[in-house]
């Protein structure tokens, strides 16, 4: 929500302000890959126009208070070679393993998978869960999912509450994992 009402602001500033940087383009003619980071599209009568973010980032300092005030687990590093301060946050990582109870018919194992889908998508929707997904080969370890949540109880308990989980189709295995944040996958 606060995303919104910041690019909310930021788009009333930008037309507010004769901006000769501003570049009308072709509606749909620019994809999200192709956008540079620091920008966004406003729609005007049909045109979509790029207009430059002025976003004020938050120091190193000010997410570290708010992630321990919300009680996760940090601590920062100086990278020796570029010389930033590098904040890492304790995620958990649960590795969805096979389970013991796999004897549901086609129907079944169809309806928990959709229900585990769901699921997922529900722990991404609401901040609990950054990725998740499953591996390419039909090994033990199905899949994995990272929660962005303070604590390993939290984890365990969302984990749980998969439904393939709760039908024994799946079992978790979980860990505390470290990354730096902010940090993408490339």
């Amino acid at each position: 929500m606060r995303i919104i009402m910041l690019l909310t602001c930021v788009v009333l500033l930008a037309s507010c302000k004769e901006d000769n940087t501003k570049t009308t383009i072709e509606p749909k003619s620019v994809s999200e890959e192709m956008m540079p980071k620091d920008s966004i599209v406003t729609i005007e009568d049909g045109k979509e126009t790029l207009v430059s973010k002025v976003l004020e980032e938050k120091s190193i300092k000010d997410i570290k208070a708010e992630l321990t005030s919300k009680g996760f687990k940090t601590f920062d590093y100086v990278d020796e070679k570029t010389k930033d301060t590098i904040l890492m946050q304790q995620y958990f990582i649960a590795f969805l393993k096979r389970g013991l109870i796999r004897n549901q018919n086609e129907e079944e194992a169809n309806q928990l998978q959709n229900e585990h889908l769901a699921h997922l998508a529900k722990m991404y929707e609401l901040g609990y869960a950054d990725i998740s997904g499953p591996f390419g080969d039909d090994g033990n370890i199905r899949g994995i999912t990272i929660y962005n949540v303070p604590t390993f109880e939290m984890a365990d308990s969302l984990a749980n509450a998969d439904p393939m989980v709760k039908a024994g189709r799946l079992e978790i295995e979980l860990h505390p994992w470290w990354a730096a944040k902010g940090f993408s996958l490339r």
